[in-house]
């Protein structure tokens, strides 16, 4: 396993999303495994729950991957403030390079509408298939 040490991050109104990918395996078969590490803090005054997201995971040919579900393997996380939440989950993909980008669907206490909370994009790049690198 190849580890990308490199941390995005980004926040928004006081939720902080932190993000890394994983290089899993670099060729199986005729695919990428990608890993990918989210970790989602509540920095605000009030508790929020996490109902769901929307990802999305675009190769260097410009196939797009989409997760759009409720919830996070099938949790619905409430956290307090100062609490955080830790998801990981994989996407093999037949390209070594590509972008990862989307959002999480956060409810704040007392609200009945969520909010969408941006998570940081970030790039999927392996040192070998072609040499074509996706940027933000």
């Amino acid at each position: 396993m190849s580890e990308i040490q490199d941390f995005w991050v980004r926040e928004s109104d006081g939720i902080v999303v932190s993000a890394r990918p994983v290089l899993m395996d670099e060729k199986q078969g005729k695919r990428f495994w990608w890993g990918y590490y989210l970790c989602i803090e509540n920095n605000t005054d009030t508790k929020i729950q996490l109902i769901g997201k929307n990802w999305r995971i675009t190769d260097e040919a410009g196939n797009c991957y989409v997760d759009d579900t409720i919830g996070f393997k099938g949790e619905l996380p409430e956290l307090e403030p100062g609490e955080y939440f830790e998801f990981t989950s994989e996407a093999p993909l037949d390209f070594a390079n590509a972008v990862f980008y989307g959002s999480c669907q956060v409810l704040r206490d007392g609200q009945k509408i969520p909010h969408e909370v941006k998570i940081p994009t970030f790039n999927l790049f392996a040192s070998t298939g072609s040499k074509a690198k996706i940027v933000n």
